[in-house]
């Protein structure tokens, strides 16, 4: 009795990792701007001297603001995707059922183009032609080299706000800390960016899987890209204390 149940799991281990890898690119990009701009929030508020608490108020405000932006922004970029497929699947099918011919010769011509002659030709245009379904998924392959969207708009909304939230409070975890606990604020800068450099590592590793270059390298990079973002900030944060 143990072993359909061993299964049953394994089968939902390997649907929920599924799902990650489908939605890592929205993961690791909603992750890279929650950390790189809230950390920069921090940074600027330390470098203006502003009081921690005011910190706390600009960093979780950034936080759910931006990252319900970018959600919006992640959702409707997805929902674009399916729309114009779905736009172009319309136009094939009223093409298959108005222009036949036409389009049965542009099926020919594509496989034509492959290589395919004579009878054998003539055979796969028939076998493809034979059920309009078919016929419209090849056009749209092989005419217009689209293939349907793999993602869900909704579900690339939440990955994205998720990750900013998730990886963007790592710069407020010391602030939040010291808030809740009553700890020395000495410190608090310093550890803010040790676990935000922590973060950036472990989120350039995850992009590295993305864009599919070395570990290091994409590493390196996020770590850089946060690090020069903080000291702009922390820069524009102090000239402006000393102006106003």
């Amino acid at each position: 009795m143990a072993e359909p149940k061993v299964e049953h799991c394994e089968e939902r281990l390997h649907g929920v990792n599924h799902h990650f890898n489908q939605y890592l690119e929205e993961f690791v990009y909603g992750g890279i701007d929650g950390s790189v701009t809230t950390f920069a929030v921090v940074a600027g508020s330390v470098g203006a001297h502003l009081d921690p608490s005011v910190v706390l108020i600009l960093g979780f405000a950034n936080l759910f603001a931006d990252g319900l932006s970018m959600s919006i922004g992640s959702y409707l970029s997805a929902k674009t995707e399916w729309q114009k497929y779905q736009k172009h699947k319309a136009v094939e099918y009223w093409e298959v059922e108005h222009l036949p011919d036409a389009e049965r010769e542009e099926i020919r011509q594509i496989y034509r183009a492959k290589g395919f002659q004579g009878p054998l030709l003539e055979a796969i245009v028939e076998t493809i032609t034979a059920d309009k379904d078919r016929w419209v998924d090849v056009m749209m392959k092989e005419e217009l080299g689209l293939l349907p969207p793999d993602k869900k708009p909704l579900w690339s909304g939440v990955a994205t706000f998720l990750s900013f939230v998730l990886v963007g409070f790592v710069p407020l975890i010391s602030y939040v800390a010291a808030y809740v606990f009553s700890l020395s604020q000495q410190y608090l800068f310093l550890w803010a960016c040790i676990l935000t450099a922590l973060a950036f590592v472990g989120i350039g590793f995850l992009k590295a899987q993305v864009v599919a270059v070395s570990r290091w390298r994409a590493m390196l990079e996020t770590l850089l890209l946060g690090a020069v973002a903080a000291t702009v900030s922390y820069g524009v944060g102090a000239l402006l204390k000393q102006w106003l």
